[in-house]
């Protein structure tokens, strides 16, 4: 009887799928489109194919699942009515922040609006001290009238978030208690219980982050185990963390924000045990999908970590790989600015309506459209075949930015990939050069749909 490892990665545009075959160590991979209404029927659509290949879905001994389904979730601020519960005068710590700017000089940069609305973010008294010494008791009045009022407001899910309830959960766990008899089937998530460290904004950041992931992030997990169910999945399904690692379905219900870099992750940890195993343990990944570019610096066999880091504006804190993502994927929108200079991302096409190449209804020209144009991608289907392209609509919309910046359609693309390159490329060199590192002693290791096709543009950008 075979054993089957498989992997899946759930990105914006297409599922990938990879087979390991654990006693011929044969390996055979293939995409389906994503689905964004719900990432998990895309799953179920890959899950049937492996019946279609040969494959019995009852000897599968493993099954990884890497995804950026809770970054999507934020980004595109699609989680759940979420409510904060804090001490009495804290309630304005997600507004107040850190006085850290992304851009020096930029007069019109401003922060996202916090998850939650300030009329959702309650107090209740009670304070423990530095020690975790309990200075005036939890009002559990004051917990059961902001209960109340989540409930009015129809909130999905409540974060409670106590000044040093890192040393002392106990007024958390109290307050817990009481909200979950007052709201049942409402999700809650303690700050003791996602980050127990000290510093109040980066704490009940995350917590607020993972309780407004929880209800959206607990329906695409009940939807992908019954269709790995429904398939005759022979083993239990297994989620990669952002650090690389490995956490149960279980644990990703509870902590989701824990995945908010569990794709990307999980790219980085395999690159590391294959660039150690080809002779060259100093590499920089350079992962291209649909949507995004992913970077990360492997030093001596090892990836780099990092326990801050921000999510579409939103501090976060937990132990991840160090990766850097930008908007420059193979969906990435070609646009003009105010001043009718050409750009490329951070928008995307995603997988629906996806480029104007795959006949699904896009009609703004993307990286794909331009590597289409230019024949860098086959111009008459591409997955082994499978998937027809339009290429007279890839010419159409390129055709049509070319026309209002007044150059040639070949020259159009051209720019569009070479602008997209130089984006990639500034990501390679804040990963490594901005760090002190020399380039020249790391192998640049690429993958993704777009990895390879971009690769040897990239290396002669950075020199």
């Amino acid at each position: 009887m075979a054993k089957l490892r498989v992997g899946i990665d759930v990105g914006g545009t297409f599922t990938d799928f990879t087979v390991l075959d654990d006693t011929t160590g044969e390996m055979t991979h293939f995409k389906v489109s994503s689905t964004p209404h719900d990432p998990s029927e895309a799953i179920g659509n890959g899950l049937g194919g492996l019946a279609e290949r040969g494959f019995a879905p009852a000897e599968v001994v493993h099954f990884g699942h890497g995804t950026t389904v809770a970054t999507n979730m934020v980004i595109e601020r699609r989680g759940g009515k979420t409510g904060l519960l804090t001490t009495a005068g804290f309630a304005d710590v997600l507004d107040i922040g850190r006085q850290t700017r992304p851009d020096l000089f930029d007069m019109t940069a401003r922060k996202p609006d916090p998850l939650v609305s300030r009329a959702l973010r309650l107090e209740a008294r009670g304070r423990l001290g530095p020690q975790g010494e309990e200075i005036e008791p939890l009002n559990e009045a004051d917990v059961l009238a902001a209960a109340a009022a989540f409930k009015a407001a129809g909130v999905e899910a409540v974060a409670i978030g106590f000044l040093h309830s890192y040393r002392n959960p106990a007024h958390e766990r109290r307050a817990a208690t009481l909200m979950a008899e007052a709201l049942p089937g409402v999700f809650i998530s303690l700050s003791s219980d996602v980050l127990p460290e000290f510093r109040e904004y980066e704490r009940f950041s995350t917590t607020v982050m993972n309780a407004f992931l929880m209800p959206r992030m607990d329906s695409y997990l009940n939807r992908f185990m019954e269709r790995a169910r429904g398939a005759g999945l022979g083993s239990h399904p297994w989620t990669i963390h952002s650090n690389g690692g490995l956490m149960s379905t279980t644990t990703a219900r509870a902590f989701p924000v824990r995945t908010c870099l569990s794709g990307p992750a999980a790219g980085v940890v395999g690159s590391a045990i294959v660039g150690t195993a080809a002779g060259f343990p100093d590499v920089i990944t350079f992962d291209v999908g649909g949507t995004s570019t992913d970077v990360a610096l492997i030093s001596g066999g090892r990836p780099a970590y990092s326990s801050d880091r921000d999510v579409a504006g939103y501090a976060i804190r937990c132990p991840m790989v160090d990766v850097s993502v930008i908007g420059a994927g193979g969906g990435s929108i070609a646009w003009l600015d105010d001043a009718g200079a050409l750009k490329v991302g951070p928008q995307s096409a995603a997988a629906v309506p996806g480029p104007a190449a795959y006949g699904r209804g896009g009609v703004e020209a993307t990286i794909t459209d331009a590597n289409i144009v230019l024949h860098r991608l086959n111009p008459v289907a591409l997955l082994d075949g499978t998937m027809p392209v339009d290429e007279a609509a890839a010419i159409r919309v390129v055709g049509a930015l070319a026309e209002t910046i007044g150059r040639g359609l070949e020259e159009t693309a051209w720019g569009i990939i070479r602008i997209a390159v130089a984006n990639m490329a500034r990501a390679i060199r804040a990963v490594s050069m901005d760090k002190g590192h020399d380039l020249k002693s790391f192998a640049l290791m690429s993958f993704g749909g777009a990895g390879p096709l971009h690769s040897s543009l990239v290396a002669e950008e950075t020199g």
